[in-house]
């Protein structure tokens, strides 16, 4: 099993919804997980509503630190763009994402960041191998 991190600051938006998508589309072959730098002790709603949408429950998800994740071996850590570099990390393989941060989009645009984060957690999971 392929263990998957999100990293963005804040651990309420981006990084939630990737280890949303990497939960749905992983199944049992991959263990996902998000973290943050600063995180805000909470999921924003917007992402709530965005991935209920889609049939997923992100009020089960909460925003947590970075801490539980020092030390320990990850195949890979995924950064959404946010500057984090998470040296306390020990990921076989980093990738940076640059996605933008959606917390003042507006709907419409909240989804669009959605789908391209569902798209690129597809992708991931697709290079990944068993």
């Amino acid at each position: 099993m392929k263990k998957v991190l999100f990293v963005c600051v804040e651990n309420s938006n981006r990084s939630q919804m990737a280890e949303a998508f990497a939960r749905m589309f992983g199944g049992d072959r991959i263990e996902a997980a998000s973290s943050g730098s600063r995180p805000s002790g909470r999921v924003n709603p917007k992402a709530v509503a965005a991935m209920q949408e889609l049939g997923y429950d992100l009020t089960t998800h909460a925003s947590k630190g970075l801490e539980a994740f020092n030390g320990q071996k990850i195949d890979v850590a995924v950064t959404m763009g946010c500057g984090d570099e998470c040296p306390l990390v020990l990921a076989e393989k980093r990738v940076d994402w640059k996605i933008p941060d959606p917390r003042e989009m507006t709907p419409e645009q909240f989804r669009e960041v959605r789908d391209l984060i569902g798209q690129k957690v597809k992708e991931l999971l697709s290079t990944l191998e068993e």
